[in-house]
């Protein structure tokens, strides 16, 4: 089994410093084996917010705690016309990853993070061509039974973002990354950028889209909330490329607390789900329990 957190939109420059602390300490407690964080380091791609996440990413890093990031739309700076358009995420290399597009393998899953953050859609998120040729050809030589995990801040499917369950744009070229997805053969799709959690399976949102489970993460640390959902991030246990577990972790004024524990498992392209109203021990000591 995999443990990994998935983080997103940190918004340095504007989250509150106490939640920060508390997800770190978070963090350093339980040792994911990788912490995923699908983007918008910063606020507005100032080198005060680049300073301060690259201090907490180190942070994150001096612990031992691996990770594996990709950049938001928010990592590219809005006001500085000049910069946006000539170097967008030279800030955003210098200071967090000079990998737009990381992977990561070990025994038992593959990672594959794109960058889908672009100067001309502001907000909106884009593949080239290039990144989906990509995201087939790293895929293409692992093997069938590890769990094959995408990350991107925007994510490839319209989502449900409102309180009454309006649709997001999807991501662009939506067709041409569906298809890829299902000839790279993606088990699990993490995204960010709505600032709301959201779990389903892929071919019940577009017809064809293979075996994939999509999962959102909420803003970890920001202040701007939406729908009055609270800060949160996921902590997921792969047990198979079939089979894994999602914790949702809220912050509850005070602490991070652990909101849902749900089960997925996959049969053909349908992924069902279960509660774990009395969710197993991972492992068998008292400190293994209190890590899960």
């Amino acid at each position: 089994m995999v443990r990994i957190a998935h983080l997103s939109d940190i918004h340095f420059g504007a989250n509150d410093p106490r939640i920060v602390d508390a997800a770190t300490a978070w963090l350093e407690e339980r040792r994911p084996d990788l912490v995923v964080i699908s983007g918008d380091f910063t606020q507005r791609a100032r080198v005060g917010q680049f300073r301060a996440a690259s201090g907490w990413l180190n942070r994150l890093r001096a612990s031992g705690l691996r990770t594996l990031v990709v950049p938001g739309n928010h990592d590219i700076p809005l006001y500085d016309v000049v910069r946006r358009f000539v170097a967008p995420l030279d800030r955003y290399e210098r200071y967090i990853s000079n990998v737009l597009c990381p992977w990561y393998e070990d025994d038992e899953v593959a990672i594959l993070g794109l960058n889908t953050a672009r100067s001309l859609t502001i907000k909106d998120g884009r593949i080239n061509h290039d990144q989906l040729d990509l995201l087939r050809e790293r895929f293409a030589p692992v093997a069938r039974d590890k769990t094959r995990i995408l990350v991107t801040h925007h994510p490839l499917f319209a989502m449900p973002i409102g309180k009454g369950n309006e649709l997001s744009e999807a991501v662009g070229r939506h067709d041409d990354a569906i298809k890829a997805v299902c000839e790279a053969g993606v088990h699990v799709a993490l995204a960010g950028h709505f600032h709301r959690t959201y779990a389903e399976a892929a071919e019940k949102m577009v017809d064809h889209s293979g075996g994939a489970l999509v999962i959102q993460a909420g803003t970890a640390t920001s202040t701007r909330l939406r729908n009055e959902e609270p800060q949160s991030f996921n902590w997921l246990h792969v047990r198979r490329n079939n089979r894994m577990e999602l914790q949702v972790i809220v912050w509850d004024g005070n602490a991070f607390r652990r909101a849902s524990h749900v089960e997925y498992c996959r049969h053909g392209v349908d992924w069902g789900h279960r509660d774990m109203i009395d969710p197993p021990t991972v492992g068998s000591s008292a400190a293994h329990h209190a890590r899960a």
